[in-house]
């Protein structure tokens, strides 16, 4: 039986979409786009030693939403009912499939996250900047993401079929999350299957980079983004496009993130990649959030694959789940010894149902402590 490839891995053959691009809305907040959280949620000011979170992608689907309401009511649960409770969800694209309408989001966002208990941040991913050419509505890339999340104020949506859930304030479609102890940029790579990033938003980010790195005691740098720099998965494999704009952007700043989140990838996978300058970084990807369909991993053997390529080096897989969905649940603690952040993955159970109250699993829990420049994987 051929076993897991435990490293990235890259899809061989062209793919017409591969380079695809879709004009960028023009942002609603002014340069350099960063959002404070206490202008969302006030009460996170006053945990300023502590911030928890939950992170996900790909919750979307305009086929079968019966996995994403499951873990939907999951998150909602833990933000509810768990002792370190999360005090907002961050998401990683692809909330509404296939082309981003404003029909599709009360069926795919606003209904099944009605009673989640704090703020909806998020990036756009793919789909959400989809364009259905045969909509009888003709609209724009982004359109309805644009009305829900980078509204220039809070307010009820018009084509949420009476959500109580309003509008957010993001500045942009690429912005930075600023909390007491944590830098969250979020950047947006466009609908190409491997992701596109202008260069207005590149030098955007080399300077977010740069101005944490002047600011960054007591901080972690987080850096997010929806399609999977490195991947083992055989749908869409890593993207050379993501890491070799990240890489560079690293140097030109001079600063690396603490850690890099993703989805796209229909799945769980948890790599490390070793720098020449000794620096560790995990990239994430969590993208089971619910789409009808999750992704395999690639197998050795497998004729349509390569894993040879020099930026792929230096990357190990650590973790992986591809046959579950799930969702991250994301703890910084800041004490006067040290600064942590404590990842742990949740899974739903294969035979969960709605008339049975469950508990979502623990799968993975990984730690970094980055005061000390070390890192610990359990």
């Amino acid at each position: 039986m051929n076993r897991i490839i435990k490293k990235p891995v890259l899809l061989d053959g062209k793919f017409a979409d591969a380079k695809k691009f879709r004009p960028i809305p023009p942002p609603v907040g002014k340069w350099p786009y960063n959002l404070d959280i206490e202008e969302v949620e006030p009460k996170v000011s006053g945990k300023g030693n502590e911030l928890v979170f939950h992170m996900v992608g790909d919750t979307g689907s305009a086929k079968d939403l019966s996995f994403q309401r499951l873990l939907a009511l999951q998150l909602i649960k833990q933000a509810r009912e768990d002792k370190n409770k999360a005090q907002f969800l961050y998401h990683l694209g692809d909330i509404v499939y296939d082309h981003g309408e404003r029909e599709e989001y009360p069926a795919q966002f606003f209904k099944p996250f009605e009673e989640y208990p704090g703020p909806i941040f998020s990036i756009p991913g793919n789909h959400d900047a989809e364009v259905n050419l045969l909509n009888e509505s003709p609209y724009e890339s982004l359109d309805g993401y644009m009305d829900v999340f980078c509204d220039s104020r809070q307010r009820y949506v018009k084509f949420s079929e009476g959500s109580s859930r309003k509008s957010m304030i993001q500045p942009n479609v690429y912005w930075t999350l600023n909390t007491p102890v944590a830098t969250i940029i979020g950047l947006y790579g466009n609908v190409a299957k491997f992701g596109v990033i202008t260069e207005d938003q590149k030098k955007w980010f080399v300077e977010e980079l740069k101005k944490h790195a002047l600011d960054s005691e007591g901080k972690v740098l987080i850096v997010c983004l929806h399609q999977s720099p490195f991947s083992a998965d055989i749908n869409h494999g890593s993207s050379l496009a993501m890491i070799k704009f990240l890489e560079s952007a690293y140097i030109e700043a001079g600063v690396k993130p603490d850690i890099v989140f993703s989805g796209h990838v229909h799945n769980y996978q948890r790599f490390i990649r070793n720098y020449p300058d000794g620096a560790r970084v995990p990239y994430i990807v969590a993208g089971a959030g619910g789409y009808a369909m999750l992704h395999p991993l690639a197998k050795e053997g497998d004729r349509m694959i390569s894993t040879d390529h020099n930026l792929l080096k230096d990357v190990k897989l650590e973790k992986y789940c591809f046959e579950q969905y799930g969702f991250l649940k994301i703890r910084i603690v800041r004490t006067e010894a040290k600064l942590s952040l404590i990842g742990e993955y949740y899974t739903i159970p294969l035979n969960a149902k709605y008339d049975k109250d469950f508990d979502a699993t623990l799968y993975d829990r990984f730690e970094i402590l980055l005061k000390q420049s070390e890192m610990t994987l359990c």
